[in-house]
């Protein structure tokens, strides 16, 4: 057994890419060994901005030899009439090295024997460039040179170490060797490997922290101290805590500060300027008060670090000098004028203003309102905000830190006189603002974010402005998912049909599927079966919190002995329906028996509180019920018999029993083999 090093030195990554690029290396690197079954016990990641690193645990001297029986043509086309080898059979032989009288029959084809000796190593290494490296995949790439070569950023050296002994490749013009390089700053040099057991401790000593974990631990561990040190709170949020980790090889954090008369800025502005645009860890007094301080992470060690402080306080005070201007200025604006002006903008190009974007918002908004139940003061609220939501698009303070729209219209509208609901609404209509982003608290708000998203799915599908494959430039399927989250949490019961009704024909059917195809994939995020999300999401009607609901009873439910009979029996009745090309009006004196009046009387009896019922006891009157009335149906009823009237008004009390089942789903989508 050994141990094996392969780094790609590059030019800096940026941070984003950096985690997802040291994933797939590590996956390339497990696949191509099991490919060529080369044993390994353990694969260990190591990165920073500038290398991508993987060190393979116990690895074996050579692959594993194996035998193998390969088939070949059948008994029947072997020979021919006069009992010669055909040429299929001669030549399946010589393309494995064997001659006819060398294979064996087995059953009824013949088969060659293979004996496949294991690979040294070392052989095998020396592929990885062709067969790994060159072969990743970037969201971001780059060329370089006058070579064709693609990759996330120029790559700089190559270390592939077994080891003591270089496993020698050539990628382009570079050549695998033992030769890695230290901090850009601290220690810009060669480093020499003499072993790949050497790699970590050789690169802390030239300042290179290269387990990313152990220094994602040290950053917290740095910045946690200062904030004691000074009897701060600090949040480490984990989408910085990862973007700085990415930054840095060897970090070294710092305490930075601005003047007190910022803090008459929202702090929402201040903890933007420094978040999302200084990649600052924002803190905060035991009040929890926003403080005049940051804590910053620095690439390097702490020799000359009040240079550094300097530095970076100087860049954060003119970006808050900004914001300081723009939230006094944009305090002598006035809403309506703002509006006004949106009717000038466009929301694109093919569809419209934002004012007729708001329009149309304010009418749907309007029909959910009813829905959702609001008090007439919520209704005027919804409508007060619809009519007005977009206003800080036009702001000083949204147009320098466009992260902000929302969050300042909220502020703006408060101090414009607006009530509580309606600057809320204004901020919670972009909510949530990722796949499993926070949701609208208030219902004006809710109703303002679903009937914004609405709009805007239908009007880019009614211009063919529809998302296909990984393209989605106007993010609609997180409109979609959002929507989804937002009627589900408010518990709203409608048809969302009745909102894409309006539109016909194909444009119809692709929104409704594409709403179909995010709510499933939610369901399957869950780790709900597949057949029976394929099912609940064809409920009838297209009640979205229903059909949730439903997938996840249902999967509750599947391991109950009655689950297979019932789902069984309802899919029976569903696919005999789909022989009834029209229906009749239910005739109780053509029932010949009791089997007939039970179904039918259950169905009858259910229909009544069918719509009020919730849906853990919808499916138990299914199962308890619905299906042993089905059961004792066709045991004694003939459904499609040769009389027309019979079948018929039989065919017509099944698709009725249908209606009731297909509230949950389609039954006869949900595997039971």
């Amino acid at each position: 057994m050994a141990n094996y090093l392969l780094e790609i030195g590059l030019e800096e990554i940026p941070a984003h890419l950096v985690t997802p690029s040291i994933n797939q290396l590590a996956e390339r690197v497990e696949t191509f060994l099991k490919e060529n079954r080369l044993a390994f016990e353990k694969l260990i990641k190591f990165s920073t901005p500038r290398r991508l690193a993987i060190f393979v645990e116990g690895l074996a001297e050579a692959s594993e030899a194996i035998d193998e029986e390969i088939k070949g043509p059948s008994a029947k086309i072997a020979k021919d009439a006069k009992g010669n080898w055909s040429k299929a059979i001669q030549g399946f032989s010589r393309g494995q090295g064997a001659t006819p009288d060398d294979l064996i029959l087995n059953g009824d084809y013949y088969y060659a024997k293979k004996h496949i000796d294991g690979v040294k190593a070392e052989e095998i290494l020396s592929k990885v460039g062709d067969e790994v490296i060159s072969k990743m995949t970037f969201s971001t790439y780059m060329k370089w040179g006058n070579n064709d070569f693609l990759f996330v950023r120029p790559i700089q050296w190559i270390v592939s170490l077994l080891e003591d002994k270089v496993v020698a490749f050539d990628l382009l013009d570079v050549t695998a060797n033992r030769f890695s390089r230290g901090h850009r700053f601290l220690a810009n040099v060669e480093v020499e490997l003499k072993n790949a057991n050497d790699y970590a401790k050789k690169m802390l000593e030239n300042f290179v922290l290269v387990d990313a974990e152990h220094r994602k631990a040290e950053i917290s561990a740095q910045i946690l101290a200062l904030a004691s040190e000074n009897n701060w709170q600090v949040t480490l949020h984990k989408d910085l805590l990862e973007e700085v980790n990415n930054i840095v090889e060897y970090p070294t954090a710092f305490v930075g500060s601005f003047d007190e008369k910022y803090l008459a800025v929202p702090s929402e502005v201040l903890v933007t300027s420094m978040r999302d645009n200084q990649r600052y860890f924002e803190v905060y007094n035991q009040e929890g008060q926003l403080a005049p301080n940051f804590i910053s992470v620095r690439n390097g060690n702490a020799e000359h670090i009040e240079n550094v402080v300097l530095g970076n306080e100087k860049v954060l005070v003119a970006r808050l000098e900004d914001a300081k201007f723009f939230w006094e200025e944009d305090q002598k604006l006035k809403i309506e004028d703002l509006v006004a002006k949106l009717a000038k903008v466009t929301f694109h190009a093919k569809i419209g203003s934002i004012t007729e974007h708001m329009a149309r918002t304010k009418e749907i908004a309007a029909k959910l309102a009813e829905i959702a139940d609001l008090t007439a003061e919520e209704k005027r609220d919804v409508a007060r905000s619809a009519e007005i939501y977009k206003f800080d698009l036009l702001t000083g303070m949204v147009g320098e830190f466009d992260e902000l729209q929302g969050v300042m219209g909220e502020k703006y509208a408060l101090l414009a006189g607006e009530n509580a609901n309606v600057a809320a609404a204004i901020r919670e209509h972009y909510m949530p603002t990722s796949a499993d982003g926070a949701l609208p608290e208030t219902k004006v708000g809710a109703v303002l974010a679903a009937a914004d998203k609405i709009d805007s799915v239908l009007s880019f599908f009614n211009v063919g402005l529809i998302p296909s494959g990984s393209n989605d430039p106007y993010a609609l399927r997180r409109a979609v998912q959002g929507l989804i989250r937002i009627i589900e949490k408010m518990n709203w019961h409608f048809d969302l049909s009745l909102f894409i009704d309006q539109f016909e024909g194909e444009n119809h059917l692709e929104i409704l599927d594409f709403v179909k195809a995010r709510a499933q994939k939610l369901l399957l995020d869950e780790g709900l079966r597949y057949d029976i999300v394929d099912a609940a999401i064809e409920a009838v009607p297209f009640d979205l919190t229903a059909l949730m609901q439903a997938a996840r009873v249902i999967e509750k439910h599947q391991t109950h002995s009655p689950f297979k009979s019932t789902v069984e029996n309802v899919a029976r009745v569903i696919n005999l329906s789909k022989k009834a090309d029209h229906l009749v009006e239910i005739r109780l004196d053509l029932f010949e028996n009791e089997a007939e009046n039970g179904l039918y009387d259950t169905i009858t009896a259910l229909k009544k509180d069918w719509n009020v019922l919730p849906t853990e006891l919808k499916f138990k009157s299914i199962v308890h019920k619905i299906s042993p009335a089905i059961s004792a149906y066709f045991e004694n009823v003939m459904v499609m018999t040769e009389d027309e009237t019979l079948r018929y008004n039989r065919l017509s009390v099944l698709t009725e029993t249908v209606k009731l089942t297909r509230v949950l789903g389609d039954f006869s989508k949900i595997i039971t083999k």
